[in-house]
């Protein structure tokens, strides 16, 4: 099967009251969706969430970077936690 390739959109949320625009390719867009109606939450929920999970981090990746991780991670049943680029045995520069 191929997947299905498809350029990103964008796609309008509001985090803490604030309107953003993000770039999903329309994938992701749907997981994520699918992602926030299992936990009982909007997307906007769900996406405020994981951009307060991604500040946390020393080197924090873009808000549409942070979903794609945090959406995989999911998929693979494991837990995401903000570590130092220490925590993977590399130094800061």
């Amino acid at each position: 099967m191929i997947p299905p390739y498809h350029p990103p959109k964008k796609y309008s949320v509001r985090i803490a009251g604030h309107r953003t625009s993000i770039s999903l390719e329309p994938m992701f867009w749907d997981m994520l969706g699918e992602a926030a109606a299992q936990r009982g939450k909007s997307i906007n929920a769900l996406v405020g969430e994981i951009d307060a999970e991604r500040i946390k981090a020393d080197n924090p990746p873009g808000l549409a970077g942070a979903i794609r991780i945090w959406l995989v991670t999911q998929q693979r049943g494991e837990r995401i936690a903000p570590l130092a680029p220490s925590a993977f045995g590399f130094d800061r520069q």
